[in-house]
């Protein structure tokens, strides 16, 4: 059993707490049970796994089948454990996963971007946030998601923890320039709808059930003017008097459920 602090795997996996150490070892921090089972049902490919004694002891089918996928298992003691997670009560378990994160490089080029509903999000930076936007994209039945590169990492391990699992299946992918994706999808006749607080139309007045591309922007300064003047439509949330803004996420989970709604009453 692992118990010593300086053992040079805690070391390493330390470094997996910083965006500098996931890229370097191109690795995923992984953290607790239910995203350890989420990560096997993906068939994510692991590389190591710690856990406690009594973990171990509780989740032992848990145990064999994610350690049948690493590289390196270990029983560490609840000190290491505490060392290596970046939570502040870790339930017994951390594993480390290969980094793959898609870019569109990485894509299909040929082919419709959307059929349905998908978002692109600009300079998000909160990752509680971007995972659970990417949970409720999944849930309304999203097509995928674009995520601007000045936005908080998408394998930081809070945004992993969000998704509720949904990270390891979700279409996700890092554009390096959502103008350049948004003039791809006008281009394959996907409508472009910018998320703005003085919009003069509601999420409700607009068609979403055409294939549409939704954009939602940064908590404190919403989307760019630029990115604005390229959407064929704007929107608005309505909110009571003396509400300022609602959070990114609620906003994207109304918005996707409309698009949902309006497709189920089609026809």
């Amino acid at each position: 059993m692992l118990t010593s602090n300086q053992n040079p795997l805690v070391k390493e996996i330390r470094k997996l707490h910083s965006s500098k150490g996931r890229r370097q070892q191109q690795l995923l921090l992984l953290e607790g049970t239910h995203l350890l089972e989420e990560a096997c049902a993906a068939n994510y490919p692991l590389v190591t796994i710690c856990g406690t004694p009594e973990w171990v002891q509780e989740h032992q089918q848990l145990w064999l089948d994610a350690a049948s996928r690493c590289q390196r298992v270990e029983v560490v003691s609840t000190s290491v454990l505490k060392v290596i997670a970046t939570t502040v009560q870790p339930d017994g378990v951390v594993a480390t996963a290969k980094r793959i994160l898609t870019t569109p490089d990485s894509q299909p080029q040929e082919g419709q971007l959307l059929t349905s509903v998908g978002l692109a999000l600009e300079t998000v930076q909160d990752p509680g946030n971007l995972g659970t936007i990417i949970r409720t994209a999944a849930a309304a039945g999203a097509e995928r998601l674009w995520l601007s590169t000045d936005s908080v990492d998408l394998d930081n391990p809070k945004v992993l923890r969000a998704s509720a699992g949904q990270w390891f299946r979700f279409p996700v992918a890092v554009s390096p320039d959502l103008t350049d994706l948004v003039c791809q999808c006008q281009a394959q006749g996907i409508q472009v709808v910018a998320t703005v607080p003085d919009a003069t139309s509601s999420y409700w007045d607009v068609d979403l059930q055409p294939a549409t591309l939704v954009l939602l922007g940064n908590e404190a300064i919403g989307l760019k003017a630029d990115l604005i003047a390229k959407a064929d439509q704007q929107v608005n949330i309505p909110l009571a008097p003396g509400v300022e803004s609602l959070n990114v996420a609620v906003a994207a989970a109304l918005i996707l459920y409309e698009a949902q709604r309006q497709r189920q009453h089609a026809g």
